[in-house]
């Protein structure tokens, strides 16, 4: 008989790796990360928001590398979800669009920073440990 003919083996449902007798009951850091702030674009502009406290569309825009669309519905979204303050105003004729983080803002990046940094620790020290 082949290897082709052989009948299957049985699968266990065993995965290979190392074998934990007491399940770890703390919930995994990327539990932690929010999806409406981890999303690169919005994760950059809430993290410039927080250096400069207020920036132009135009200056985010050039920084992030986005375009007037992507950067505008990733505004929208961080907007709606309290996360950021948008004003509209005017420099001389010029219309102009500012963004300023909110305390809700800083505080949901702070978590996700949290959350980055527990699951790099866990990376680094090659476990859960």
């Amino acid at each position: 008989m082949s290897a082709r003919d052989a009948p299957p083996t049985e699968v266990t449902g065993a995965v290979p790796g190392p074998v934990h007798d007491v399940p770890d009951e703390t919930p995994h850091p990327t539990s932690g990360l929010d999806d409406v702030v981890h999303q690169k674009a919005r994760l950059g502009i809430l993290a410039v928001l927080a250096e400069t406290e207020k920036a132009d569309f135009t200056y985010l825009k050039k920084l992030l590398q986005l375009t007037d669309g992507n950067l505008g519905r990733h505004i929208e979204v961080l907007a709606g979800s309290g996360l950021v303050h948008v004003e509209k105003g005017y420099a001389g004729k010029r219309p102009r669009t500012w963004v300023t983080i909110t305390r809700a803002g800083r505080r949901a990046l702070d978590e996700e920073m949290a959350a980055i940094r527990e699951l790099l620790r866990r990376f680094e020290s090659g476990g859960a440990g």
